[in-house]
């Protein structure tokens, strides 16, 4: 399918652009100024089938034309204007999830009204506080070691709390092995107080987390039985005076964990993660313009470890290429 990113041979598909259309435009900028037959005769194909092509780029805004002569947009202008497209599509699939999730808690009422089979009628416990929201995750993960607790995280007011007053406890449950915590995080809260050394620390006893531009709300899932859902959707823990619901029931939890790995996989490491310092320093160095050799004489490494630290940081983001490595860590705050 066309759609599946497992079947897309060239990279520029994504973008709109399929292969002929690719190399017509990289035709463009070898002629740099081109009538439609020079381009005819550089591709070996009939003008008729060149000038279509050439109308759709220049509808999709890659290439000018100019009294009759063709001129290609500078790439970094002409794809990186096509990956903000993308990505607002992709934002705007997201605001629908987002809009089909809200209905979640009429999900809940439904089949409240209804029977789970396999453990009878099942709870939906209303709790208020952030010291019992805490202690309940400890509580469940102790009846039932080693815990998978998975939880999003919406906003700044929310990080801070958990970074300056909650993160411990969680930390100290990794330590003893109660649980594993596994957080989706706004890429704007890595800038906040505290919340790179309390990452730091949930990191190295067993933790992983990965930031989002945006995460929908507040919620939570602890082992495969229980949930954590917030009064309203899409709110903060703060604004509600920590008011959630837990409930227990698989159908929820998997609805929940479902939509956590969807995030999951859109979300981006910690840029000092696993190595993220030196991806970091290479993709912020090229952004001033250094070549490969002197990015590697400021850093006082090889030059291959140069490369090698492009090559992590462009699979690290999905990117395609070193232009884009740039663009997707600059919009993850990475280099601010």
């Amino acid at each position: 399918m066309r759609n599946d990113p497992t079947t897309v041979s060239d990279p520029f598909e994504t973008l709109g652009l399929d292969p002929a259309q690719t190399a017509l435009y990289s035709a463009i900028l070898r002629l740099h100024r081109a009538t439609r037959t020079d381009l005819a005769q550089a591709m070996d194909g009939p003008v008729e089938k060149i000038a279509r092509q050439l109308d759709d780029l220049v509808k999709l805004g890659v290439v000018d034309e100019q009294s009759g002569e063709y001129l290609a947009r500078h790439p970094a202008a002409a794809l990186g204007r096509l990956i903000a497209e993308r990505l607002d599509r992709l934002a705007e699939e997201s605001r629908m999830i987002d809009s089909a999730l809200g209905s979640i808690r009429g999900l809940i009422r439904d089949y409240d009204a209804g029977r789970d089979y396999q453990s009878g009628h099942f709870t939906v416990e209303m709790v208020s506080g952030a010291d019992v929201l805490y202690e309940s995750v400890v509580g469940i993960a102790v009846q039932s070691p080693p815990m998978a607790l998975l939880t999003g995280i919406p906003d700044e007011r929310t990080m801070t709390d958990f970074a300056r007053k909650f993160a411990d406890p969680w930390i100290d449950a990794q330590k003893r092995d109660l649980l594993t915590v596994q957080a989706i995080i706004p890429v704007t809260t890595l800038l906040l107080p505290g919340v790179r050394d309390m990452l730091t620390r949930l990191l190295e006893t067993g933790g992983k987390v990965r930031t989002l531009d945006r995460v929908p709300s507040w919620f939570m899932t602890a082992g495969s039985e229980v949930a954590g859902l917030p009064a309203l959707w899409g709110g903060n823990l703060p604004d509600h005076a920590y008011n959630f619901y837990l409930v227990r029931t698989p159908i929820v939890v998997g609805v929940l964990r479902a939509l956590f790995n969807e995030l999951w996989g859109r979300a981006v490491p910690l840029p000092w993660s696993r190595g993220g310092d030196g991806m970091v320093q290479v993709l912020r160095l090229a952004a001033q313009g250094m070549c490969d050799d002197s990015i590697a004489r400021q850093l006082g490494v090889s030059v291959r470890t140069v490369r090698a630290r492009f090559a992590d940081a462009i699979a690290q983001l999905g990117a395609q290429s070193r232009f884009h490595a740039g663009v997707e860590a600059t919009r993850r705050g990475w280099l601010s």
